[in-house]
Formats: C-alpha cells, structure tokens, sequence
C-alpha cells in the first residue's frame, strides 16, 4: 500500500473531523497544524507498514517515557532544529552577528541567588577540579552590556544536577546562580569542574539511542541564559573544546563558536569567554520563551 491511501476521501474527512476543521470555536492555526502533524504521522505509519503492535509499542514508549521528554527532543535533533530555524528566520530578516544560540535542555530552575563580583558557584563538596571562568558581556558595537544577568548552570563531576539529582545529596541551587554584571560588562565566576556524562541508564532516552545506533553521552558544558535591557535574550552554552565527546554531541548542542579549549594547569581549568548580544527591536525579544520550566 503506498501513502496515496491517506488522501482517500475516508481518511481525508477523518483528518478534518479530528483536527477540529468541522467544529465551530477554537483556534484556528492550531488546528491546521494539528491536522498536518497527524496526517504527517499516518504517512508514516503507511510508508513502513507500521503494525498494530508496533503502534501501541510507540505509545507505551512515550507514555513509559514522559519524565524524558525533556533529553528525548534534543537527542533526536528536534531542540537543535528551532535553533537552526530561528537562525535561518533571523538571516532572512537581516539579523546576523551575536554569540550563537544552542539549545537549553531541560534542567534549567528559576530563583537562583542573584549574586555580584567574583561568584562562586558551588556550594557542595567534590571530588574535581576548579574551573574559573570569565569575560565580557558585550553589544554588536562591542560597548559594555550595562545591568545584565548572567544565569549560569552546569552539572557536578558525577554528571548530576542539582534538584534533579537522583542521590539527593546536593544542596538547593549547586552549580546554579544569576549574577548581576557591573557596568563594565565583566563576569567572573568559579565552580568545581563539571564533567561529561550520558543520559540515564536503560531510560527511555538510553533506550531509543541504542536501538537507532547512536550513543547518548554528552561533553562537559556550562549553560547560560543572558539578559539585559535593550538587547534580546540568549540561551545558549559552552561546550569544553578538549572533551572527546566535543564532536559528537547526543543532544547535537555544540557549535562553531562554543567549543573553547580551557586551558589546564593541574586539577584547574580557566576559560575566557565573552558573550555578544544584538539590539532587540521589540519588547518581546528581551524576554525568554514560556518554555515550561523547573522553580523552586
């Protein structure tokens, strides 16, 4: 059977009625996406002759799987694809230049102490080395960035982050401030060394990665968010040059302008990164997506 099937009259009107095309109310646009993504999965369910009970497989899978939606997008290039998407609508619209976006992941958590001068941003004990890092947050003219916050988030030397650290063992808010930068538009900041690590074993994201081939470990990194008034907001992280994992991101977040070599003097490593910023012309740019995310 080929996928002409699913432009049969039975399955076209089915599609119309599901989608909501046929009932008065409700939001127009979504239902014109939520026809063409059901349709777009019908295809595919034709395409591979997918069975019944490979069908209801998949639906377990991702009902097994819920608390992993959050590394299953990414590692199957979903989150990766909306930053190469708002980058090709930002060049159509002649917006260029910046420190690149890559994707947030999903262990970011709102309320992180604000914090000013040389932050340290470890409060736990472990078993690593000291990363220091710092830089300049600056404007497409290179002028200073006045009143901006830097959020910054990373994981211990176990791979774990904390609120969402399986032993429990990790303070509130370990690894995780919001720092205040001065007028300069410096940053400084130091923490114990995160490291590499791979998505839970024989989770649901583990699960899919070897049953497509693919491994599901990522590089040591450091996320950020930045923000200031005047200027849209980034989201974005480094990803440590030197990791062998650099080129082979599960989550496919690194990118040409992210990968700094920190430069190691026995168990320390310090990077020097500056953080560019564009001008925003709308309000709304100066704002993050509604992206559900974790506070505490």
């Amino acid at each position: 059977m080929t996928e002409d099937f699913v432009n049969t009259q039975a399955v076209q009107t089915l599609l119309d009625r599901a989608s909501g095309l046929e009932a008065e109310g409700g939001d127009k646009r979504l239902k014109a996406i939520t026809r063409d993504l059901v349709e777009a999965a019908m295809k595919v369910i034709v395409r591979y002759d997918v069975t019944e009970s490979e069908f209801w497989g998949a639906i377990k899978y991702f009902q097994d799987g819920g608390a992993e939606l959050g590394l299953i997008v990414p590692g199957v290039g979903l989150e990766h694809f909306m930053d190469l998407f708002m980058d090709a609508k930002d060049a159509q619209a002649g917006k260029s230049g910046g420190t690149p976006r890559t994707i947030e992941g999903p262990l970011y958590v709102a309320g992180a102490p604000l914090v000013e001068g040389d932050v340290n941003l470890t409060d736990d004990a472990d078993d690593t080395g000291t990363l220091y890092m710092s830089g300049e947050i600056k404007g497409p003219d290179g002028e200073p960035v006045h009143n901006a916050i830097l959020h910054v988030w990373h994981a211990n030397s176990q791979g774990w982050y904390s609120h969402f650290d399986p032993t429990r063992e990790q303070t509130p808010f370990n690894n995780r401030r919001r720092i205040k930068v001065g007028s300069d538009g410096r940053y400084t900041f130091h923490s114990k060394m995160p490291n590499g690590y791979s998505v839970p074993p024989d989770g649901a994201t583990d699960v899919l990665m070897k049953a497509i081939g693919r491994h599901g470990n990522r590089p040591a990194h450091v996320h950020f968010f930045v923000e200031a008034p005047g200027y849209r907001t980034l989201t974005t992280q480094i990803n440590f040059g030197d990791d062998p994992f650099a080129a082979d991101d599960f989550a496919f977040a690194t990118r040409e302008g992210l990968l700094p070599v920190p430069n190691r003097q026995g168990d320390t490593a310090t990077i020097a990164f500056d953080f560019e910023l564009q001008k925003a012309d709308a309000a709304s740019e100066e704002s993050f997506s509604s992206r559900t995310r974790a506070a505490a």
